[in-house]
């Protein structure tokens, strides 16, 4: 039975290409193999895109169709299916639809030697085919960072290349670093051994300071055959770099009598540790008041011979920093005191506004007096030089008759 069916298949398949080539050739009179329905026809079929390993559909379409037979073959020009009948001996291939209107087939586990012109032939006289041409996209490999070699050094050139394989066509490639995507990269793309996918490189080039430290540098690969998921690798970067030092006082205003607590905030990879407390260049003078824990000097009950530079020295295997503390010891007295001058000032201010509100009041009623009486003895002037009293009441009368036309201002 094995072999009867073989036969069979082998008998379609060998009809199949010799009625390609009567058509083609147009040596062999075929009768009424396809009817007046389906002479005008032709069979449609569309291109199909699948990523490596995945499953294709390939369909071919008639919309009118009597009784002629449908027939799918691979690039090689090897049958795959004449109608409902399996031609080739793949296990990946399927029959999904067969019908006279319809021939689909699937290819699943798609390799990439699968790429390539699949023809559909509706037997008609003469044969008419078409063509659906089978992409297949070759998934890249997961990227890799090469270059990174911990730890670097603050001020050192770093080189890090980003390499993926197996990409149809060829990837592309990304870089970001804080999640700011570096533009200024070297990009480089090879072809593989089977011809068929490609090798892609990008090379990060850029100096490093403290600030990159903890941070991460991420290449990123974007094909089409990864549907928007683009594949990643990650460099976390380790910096080495010099302390930073920063002392901080406990307060600002610090007063006799009061404790003190003077803080080395320092910052370097490796940690610094332990910090070196110094005054004026020299050890600490009273270690009973002066007590060091960790990065902390406490001094208690503060003196006036506490006043001096304070410095901080931390150290680490890249170098070493400091900073310095200059240390004014205040009388509480004296820093009570100091509010009263702003009470003072603002007494001052408000008894100078009074004095001058005084002086104004004084010289404008000293000048509105000086006018008043000057207005007065003009109206009675006439009247001072007269030899007696009767003259003196004329020419006052006569001033009066005069005084419509004098006019006063007051400014």
């Amino acid at each position: 039975m094995i072999w009867k069916r073989s036969a069979v298949l082998r008998f379609y398949s060998v009809c199949g290409l010799l009625l390609q080539a009567a058509a083609s050739k147009n040596k062999v009179k075929v009768g009424n193999l396809g009817k007046k329905g389906s002479q005008g026809q032709f069979p449609l079929t569309q291109n199909v895109t699948v990523v490596e390993g995945g499953t294709a559909i390939l369909t071919c379409r008639v919309d009118q169709n009597d009784n002629t037979s449908l027939q799918w073959s691979n690039p090689a020009q090897q049958t795959l299916y004449f109608d409902d009948k399996k031609a080739l001996r793949d296990n990946r291939i399927e029959l999904v639809r067969a019908s006279w209107h319809e021939l689909s087939i699937s290819v699943s586990d798609v390799s990439l030697s699968d790429e390539g012109q699949y023809t559909c032939s509706l037997f008609t006289m003469p044969v008419k085919t078409s063509k659906a041409y089978l992409t297949v996209l070759g998934v890249p490999d997961k990227p890799q960072i090469s270059g990174f070699s911990s730890p670097v050094m603050e001020g050192d050139l770093m080189q890090l290349t980003c390499k993926t394989s197996g990409s149809k066509p060829a990837a592309d490639i990304r870089w970001f670093k804080n999640d700011k995507e570096i533009k200024d990269v070297k990009y480089l793309k090879e072809e593989d051994a089977n011809r068929k996918t490609f090798t892609v490189s990008s090379t990060l080039d850029f100096r490093v300071d403290r600030s990159d430290d903890g941070v991460a540098v991420i290449c990123r690969v974007d094909h089409e055959s990864l549907n928007a998921t683009p594949q990643v690798a990650m460099q976390v970067l380790e910096i080495h770099y010099t302390p930073s030092v920063k002392i901080i006082p406990s307060t600002p205003f610090p007063q006799e009598g009061q404790p003190l607590i003077l803080t080395c905030e320092s910052k370097g990879k490796p940690l610094p540790e332990p910090v070196l407390w110094t005054k004026d260049g020299g050890e600490l003078p009273d270690p009973d008041r002066m007590v060091v824990s960790g990065r902390e000097l406490n001094i208690l009950f503060l003196n006036k011979t506490d006043n001096g530079t304070y410095r901080c020295e931390a150290t680490n295997t890249i170098g070493q920093s400091s900073a310095e503390y200059v240390l004014i010891v205040h009388d509480p007295n004296a820093l009570a005191g100091q509010a009263g001058p702003d009470h003072a000032l603002i007494g001052g201010i408000v008894a100078v506004v009074v004095f001058v509100t005084l002086c104004s009041i004084f010289l404008l009623g000293r000048y509105l007096a000086r006018h008043k009486g000057t207005y007065l003895t003009n109206e009675a002037k006439g009247a001072e030089d007269a030899p007696d009293a009767d003259t003196a009441i004329i020419n006052a009368e006569g001033s009066q008759v005069n005084a419509e036309e004098k006019k006063e201002y007051f400014i």
